[in-house]
Formats: C-alpha cells, structure tokens, sequence
C-alpha cells in the first residue's frame, strides 16, 4: 500500500485502483492521523487542525463526522468485520497501517538522509538516485486546500527536506560529472530559495564542474548583491572560502569522457533509466515499500 500526501491525497491499496480523499478536511485529519500515528493524536489538537480559524458551535460532533469520513477512506475489504484501522483511545485517536503501507514524505525523508550518507562517503551514483528519487517524490503542494499552524509547519519541514534533496542531487551529479542535472538541479533549489547560500554554493560547483568559472563566479556575485540589498549581510565563511577557491584554480579541462550514467527525472523513486551494469539498483516505492540501496565497499 502506498499513501500520498503530496499532491492528491491518495491510497494506492496494492493490485487495486487509486482512492482518493475529496474532503479538504478530511485530508488534514487523515494527513495528522498519518503523520502522528506512533503516538496517537489529541482530539482537541485535531480539532484545532481542521477548523484553524475557530472551532464550530458543535464542533465535537462535527469532528466525528470528518473522522468517520476517515475511518472509511482506510478501511480495506481485507480488514475483519467490527474492526478498524482507526480507533478512538483515551481522548486521542490512533490510525493503525498495514506494515508494508510507504508515506511518500517518510520514503522522501528516509532517501534523503541516506543520501547524505552515500555523498559524505563518496557512493555519488547512490546518492544521486536516492536525492533524485526524492525530489520526484516531493513535487506537488500539501494540502493546498487548507491553512493553520499545524499545515504551515509541515509545509516549512517538506520545503526543507526537498532544499537538501535538491542539493545532493546537485552535488552528486557534480561528482559524477552529470553537467546538465548538476546544473539543473542547483537552479531550482535557488529559485525555491533565493537567499540559500548552500544552494547557491550547488550552483557554483556545477557551473565550476562543467568548465564554467566564469558563471561560476558570477553565481558568486549574485548571492553577495541578493544579501547585501535584501538582507544587508555578507556571504558566510564557507561561501567566501568557496569564492576564494575559484579565484585560485586555473580554468579546468572539461573531462569529454564517458558519464557513469544518465538518466531523466522519474515519477517514483527507483524508476530511473540507468546502465545497470554500472550502478547499484535504485529505491523504489513501485513495490508499495521504502526499498534503499545496498552500498558495497
């Protein structure tokens, strides 16, 4: 089973149509339930989650009403008779998922980090895949239909998590000399975050990688003028070491050898156009599971 929270909230049940959750307000308790479902979540905080703005006269019934809506969004034909996946406990309501269930956004955050891992190790074909499997998971909006402090927050932790995928798909691209995704890459986690200076920082090396220097330093230039007038603020350390380093190395030979691999964009994780000879199998939500690499030394 996989579950999306990204965009049209939906349940894929495996060998099954798509379902999809119409209700704006059924979405956000669901999107809740699902986010917070080791623990359970407090009736007046779920509350408080679907009515933002203030709670209705009779807003304790209404908010059965919305958690029936959910109720019935997950059960299954396969679930016994009496028995459902979400149950009221103590003031609080717990949603219980199959064991093989993925979340889109946990697959994402899960990719990430190991991304991370892979890049920091020097495993680029790894970490590019899992950074751009993830990146392809976390297009869309969440929830645009709905506000509230509880939505904004999450809005903020996805927007970050994509930020890193972005950058290490950069990153790694840049490593493996994959110019045109390095490149591409670098550019949206700019434009998401015009005052980022590690997206900036992406977007020098893959100009740098590519032969670029001179855009390379102009990227430089645009980030220090981007501070100064909005911000009124100097790049970091780090950039200024990464400007200093430029301003040092000799204008590169582009390396015209064959790329370790290439491949487009994909819909889910793991569905990657790839030499498979040359890189390790990729993640994969196909199979309704966060699957990640198996990195050899």
């Amino acid at each position: 089973m996989l579950i999306r929270l990204v965009g049209l909230v939906t349940i894929e049940p495996d060998g099954a149509p798509p379902q999809h959750l119409s209700s704006a307000q059924a979405q956000v308790a669901f999107a809740r339930l699902l986010i917070e479902r080791a623990t359970g979540t407090d009736r007046d905080q779920l509350a408080e989650t679907v009515w933002p703005e203030g709670l209705p006269d009779t807003w304790a019934s209404a908010l059965r009403s919305v958690v029936s809506r959910v109720r019935t969004f997950v059960t299954t034909p396969q679930d016994q008779p009496g028995v459902t996946p979400l149950v009221a406990q103590g003031g609080r309501y717990v949603l219980r998922l199959p064991q093989d269930a993925a979340v889109d956004v946990e697959c994402a955050e899960t990719a990430v980090a190991e991304a991370s891992e892979a890049y920091a190790e020097g495993a680029y074909a790894v970490a590019q895949q899992l950074a751009a499997g993830a990146v392809s998971n976390l297009r869309g909006s969440f929830l645009p239909s709905h506000e509230g402090e509880w939505v904004t927050a999450m809005r903020e932790q996805l927007e970050e998590l994509r930020l890193k995928a972005l950058e290490t798909a950069s990153l790694s691209s840049s490593a493996l000399g994959d110019e045109h995704h390095a490149l591409r890459y670098a550019e949206e986690a700019v434009r998401r975050a015009p005052f980022r200076e590690s997206a900036y920082r992406c977007r020098m090396a893959a100009h740098t990688r590519a032969g670029n220097r001179a855009e390379a330093l102009r990227s430089y230039q645009q980030l220090r003028e981007v501070l100064a007038e909005e911000l009124g603020i100097d790049p970091a350390p780090e950039t200024e070491a990464a400007y200093l380093e430029l301003l040092r190395t000799p204008e590169p030979r582009r390396d015209r050898g064959p790329r370790p691999f290439t491949y487009v964009d994909p819909v889910l994780m793991g569905m990657f156009e790839v030499d498979r000879a040359a890189a390790p199998q990729p993640c994969s939500l196909s199979d309704h599971g966060c699957t990640t690499h198996r990195r050899v030394a």
